[in-house]
């Protein structure tokens, strides 16, 4: 957790990439907020929750993001927050005002002092109009998921949106066969059971076969 700045910083100076630190610490300074780095978690890469009883707000970011994912997490977040300072529970959490105020928070970072070029051709686009989640820009999280640490970057993994239906593929040690796409999961079979699940596009798989 940080609510000082010595502690915010040294939580930056760890996740995010070196030239938005003075950035993100000035977000922070204008508007303070409790911040948590959290463990892993596999629905989320970040969380706001506003609680009108409380005066100083949380935001919680993942640990296991590459440097350029935490920046735009980060900047998520505090959108969030500051849609929720200047609207209050009015506002839809993803509608025009949270996307007005994401785009405001992050143009000052978008310059290739900030993020690689490769990140910040499909960044640029994703921000005309983004989305609940970065995630579902496949587009955007294939050249994201380059940084993310140890990437292999072997011949054997892939995001499941690449493979083709019908293909037998590994995750988690469980065995499958990919089905028919549904918006941004695909609806695949796990072999030992026949039992059916939901799985995100973007998931990275072992091809089988």
């Amino acid at each position: 957790m940080s609510s000082t700045p010595t502690e915010l910083l040294r939580l930056f100076q760890k996740h995010l990439p070196e030239n938005a630190i003075p950035y993100c610490v000035q977000l922070w300074e204008e508007r303070p907020f409790h911040f948590f780095v959290k463990p892993p978690r596999n629905t989320k890469l970040g969380d706001f929750r506003y609680q009108k009883n409380r005066s100083i707000q949380t935001i919680t970011l993942n640990s296991d993001l590459n440097p350029y994912q935490f920046l735009l997490t980060y900047i998520h977040e505090v959108a969030h927050l500051r849609a929720f300072d200047h609207y209050g529970t009015t506002h839809a959490p993803h509608g025009s005002e949270w996307k007005a105020l994401f785009k405001l928070l992050l143009e000052p970072l978008l310059r290739e002092s900030i993020f690689p070029r490769d990140v910040l051709v499909p960044l640029k686009l994703h921000m005309r109009n983004p989305s609940a989640s970065s995630a579902r820009d496949l587009f955007l999280m294939k050249e994201m998921s380059k940084y993310d640490s140890g990437n292999s970057k072997t011949q054997t993994s892939f995001f499941l949106a690449d493979l083709a239906p019908q293909t037998h593929f590994e995750l988690a040690g469980r065995k499958f066969k990919k089905g028919e796409t549904r918006r941004t999961r695909i609806l695949c079979e796990e072999l030992d059971t026949g039992k059916k699940f939901l799985v995100s596009r973007l998931a990275k798989v072992i091809r089988i076969d």
